[in-house]
């Protein structure tokens, strides 16, 4: 299967959940939160560890391709799958399809992720080689992460009937996806000790993705058909974006996953995997001072400072102090101070829609 076995990454996403830090421009995974790597060029390293750089494809913007090029030059520009806009997971994983079918038909695609912290990267290709093995065998596989909290802004998958063992990893039907549940739903979750948090990340055959489509969302198959008769033609880009803007915003959850046919989970355990969703997120999994702190800035001075995040981006410089404070987040931009409590830092894309609402643009 080695040979047939291509790593996607969704990298698209203009995000700002990690904002002031994070904007358009700039999404989360062109941030170094750790060290003078971005979150990108940690995700193709960790998978250059089983997938050689021409068998990595990255399905982005033509501006963020020119970006990651400079960032990862070792991937081939023609491994970059440039989305003429943003229609959400279901087309992209799509174009990627219709790509690697033209490619290889008998490709075997895991799709992951640009913006993922995982701290052992070499358990993760392990469990990658075990879902290529499931996938191999007609399933749909979905990486669950054992969950650690009653999370309620992940989704949740439930793992039914024993599958069998495949690389030491145990494997089970998916019973099915549940949307993000209340507080009280989660617990029960954690409690049945048979749901997963859903990683968003997928392994499966070309030709089983593709039926799924023509089953399920006939306008994306009727779409990619268009796109794939125009493959190597001189008038290929002019269809691509003519057929692209009929597309709705579709997940691949809700659109494919959750009337899937043959869905297979692995509940990877001790991944040591964040989504970085937040900077409570960034917070708990970055190095801390003996006081609790996190401290990723050039010039600080704490005194009676506990508990603490303050981030400052490449192009600031300023002396920041922190005096008799516990659990905020600082993150200092060249025109943005993020200054809260760690309990409010999910609120900030309540803040990004006030900006959004007011036209405040050049902050977003």
């Amino acid at each position: 299967m080695d040979g047939n076995y291509y790593a996607v990454i969704m990298a698209g996403g203009g995000g700002t959940r990690l904002w002031p830090l994070s904007r358009k421009g700039s999404p989360k995974q062109t941030l170094k939160l750790a060290g003078d790597r971005s979150l990108f060029q940690i995700a193709v390293d960790r998978l250059l560890g089983h997938f050689p750089a021409e068998r990595i494809l990255v399905v982005t913007s033509a501006t963020l391709a020119a970006h990651f090029q400079l960032d990862q030059p070792g991937i081939p520009l023609e491994n970059y799958i440039i989305e003429p806009s943003g229609k959400n997971t279901a087309a992209a994983i799509g174009l990627a399809s219709v790509n690697l079918k033209m490619r290889d038909p008998h490709a075997v695609m895991a799709i992951v992720t640009a913006d993922h912290f995982i701290e052992r990267e070499g358990r993760f290709l392990h469990v990658l080689r075990a879902a290529g093995e499931v996938a191999e065998l007609g399933y749909l596989v979905t990486l669950g992460i054992q969950p650690t909290y009653p999370a309620t802004g992940f989704g949740y998958i439930q793992q039914g009937a024993y599958l069998g063992t495949f690389e030491n990893i145990v494997v089970f039907q998916a019973e099915g996806f549940k949307e993000k549940p209340d507080e009280k739903t989660a617990i029960e979750f954690i409690a049945g000790e048979d749901h997963s948090w859903n990683s968003g990340m997928f392994i499966w055959q070309v030709d089983k993705i593709m039926s799924e489509i023509k089953r399920q969302m006939p306008q994306l198959d009727h779409v990619l058909s268009a796109i794939a008769g125009a493959w190597g033609a001189p008038d290929y880009q002019q269809v691509l974006e003519k057929e692209w803007e009929t597309l709705e915003r579709v997940s691949i959850d809700f659109g494919i996953m959750e009337g899937a046919e043959n869905v297979a989970v692995i509940p990877a355990r001790g991944l040591g995997w964040s989504d970085v969703g937040s900077w409570n997120a960034v917070y708990e999994v970055l190095p801390k001072t003996a006081e609790g702190n996190v401290l990723n800035c050039p010039v600080h001075i704490a005194r009676e400072t506990n508990n603490t995040m303050v981030f400052a981006s490449d192009q600031c410089d300023r002396l920041i102090v922190t005096l008799g404070v516990d659990n905020l987040v600082v993150v200092d931009t060249p025109d943005v101070l993020l200054i809260c409590d760690q309990e409010h830092a999910q609120d900030v894309r309540v803040v990004v829609d006030e900006l959004k609402e007011k036209g405040k643009n050049q902050y977003l």
